[in-house]
């Protein structure tokens, strides 16, 4: 366990999935949290199991972010960490996925991501102290078929989280992201199977025998490990995407 006691956390899309195991885990480690999400019947719940604050808001609508900040500031008086988790995925040829598909998932993946970190860092800067972790993927470290506009969206959140921990670096701000391999258990990995019958492509029970480590993964994992990158024993390590990925994915 890390003691984050007396810490204040944000999490993006923290009203299911990955972000409400990931919330979950940050108040079991003594962080008061903010669950931020577009759903607000899902972000009130996710608040309401983990005695924290549910505020709403669209990632990619910088109005809507900065007032959901602003909130979740004055009920806590700070952020010290931001995990930009919300994120979308849709898969599908190339050649035949819409233009508004693709912007639709460079919009949330990795505007979201900007505009989040944005309306966070200048009251992190102006404390000299914070910790941002960015959910990307495999996905974003190696293209497949079918993940043209999702691989293209992940390798851009590696990028961003490379160039703001060397911008943020001088305020004693570290980013790093998580690149999760097959996480089970979300509605994404359920809409995900349902895209992959359609096109003929291996389900989860089969690429499962392709990872070294003989399982896939779930949302407990990965909340484990943004756990980690918040706390002190993490302290030094910053601009990096760490793989989560059972082995599937080694760099």
């Amino acid at each position: 366990m890390y003691d984050l006691s007396g810490r204040v956390g944000l999490v993006t899309g923290g009203g299911g999935g990955i972000g409400r195991e990931i919330a979950r885990r940050l108040a079991g480690e003594g962080m008061a949290v903010t669950v931020l999400d577009r759903d607000a019947a899902a972000a009130r719940a996710a608040a309401a199991e983990i005695n924290g604050l549910g505020v709403i808001a669209d990632v990619t609508a910088e109005d809507e972010v900065s007032r959901a900040v602003e909130t979740a500031i004055k009920r806590f008086g700070r952020i010290d960490l931001l995990v930009n988790n919300a994120g979308i995925c849709c898969t599908g040829p190339a050649l035949d996925m819409p233009l508004a598909t693709l912007r639709a998932m460079l919009a949330v993946n990795v505007e979201g991501v900007f505009i989040v970190s944005r309306a966070v860092l200048p009251h992190m800067i102006t404390r000299r102290s914070g910790v941002i972790v960015n959910l990307a993927s495999w996905a974003g470290k190696t293209g497949n078929a079918y993940f043209a506009g999702y691989s293209a969206s992940k390798f851009a959140v590696i990028g961003l989280t490379q160039a703001l921990a060397r911008e943020m670096a001088p305020y004693n701000i570290r980013v790093n992201a998580i690149c999760p391999g097959i996480v089970v258990e979300t509605a994404m990995r359920r809409a995900l199977e349902t895209q992959q019958r359609h096109y003929g492509l291996p389900q989860t029970a089969e690429r499962e025998k392709s990872i070294p480590l003989g399982r896939v993964s779930v949302p407990a994992d990965v909340a484990k490990a943004a756990a980690f990158l918040a706390s002190d024993e993490a302290g030094y390590i910053t601009g990096e995407s760490i793989n989560l990925s059972g082995g599937l994915l080694m760099d």
